[in-house]
């Protein structure tokens, strides 16, 4: 099974036709290394863009699972908010459920004060007021943020 290796050079007694083919096998298989090489690298970047995309997709569903939980939680939050007016233990439980909220990124939209803006205020009604027209002068229902996202729309009356 010792196969002997022998060497050719241009001047030893290698015939030219042994030597062209040497060559040209020589520039084949480098040519089949860069190929082998670029789809390697191919193949490397593919697979860092793939677990991207993943680690992207499963953030999405993460907060997209907070979004839906959230929004289920908002009307307790409401009715706790009423009842906080009048009760100092519901008012300890509503801050309690708003610091939570705050630390997975709900935000308040701001309204009174503010002019209307229809993509976070939903206009229930116009009412004759002081101020300019177009400036919300109360707030029927909170709107809510998640982080930039629009999870609920503020109820507003608007100034004519």
């Amino acid at each position: 099974m010792n196969k002997k290796i022998t060497y050719l050079s241009e001047d030893s007694g290698g015939t030219k036709e042994q030597l062209s083919k040497l060559k040209k096998k020589l520039r084949q298989c480098q040519k089949e290394k860069e190929e082998y090489l670029i789809q390697a690298q191919r193949a490397r970047a593919d697979l860092v863009n793939f677990r991207r995309r993943q680690e992207q997709s499963l953030e999405e569903l993460r907060k997209y699972g907070q979004e839906n939980f959230i929004r289920e939680l908002l009307p307790a939050l409401d009715s706790l908010k009423i009842g906080a007016k009048e009760n100092q233990g519901v008012k300890q439980i509503k801050e309690q459920l708003e610091a939570i909220f705050k630390k997975y990124g709900l935000k308040e939209i701001k309204a009174v004060g503010e002019k209307f803006n229809p993509e976070l205020h939903e206009a229930v009604e116009q009412v004759e007021s002081k101020e300019d027209a177009g400036v919300i002068v109360e707030e029927v229902q909170k709107g809510y943020l998640l982080g930039e996202k629009i999870l609920r729309v503020s109820k507003v009356k608007v100034a004519r």
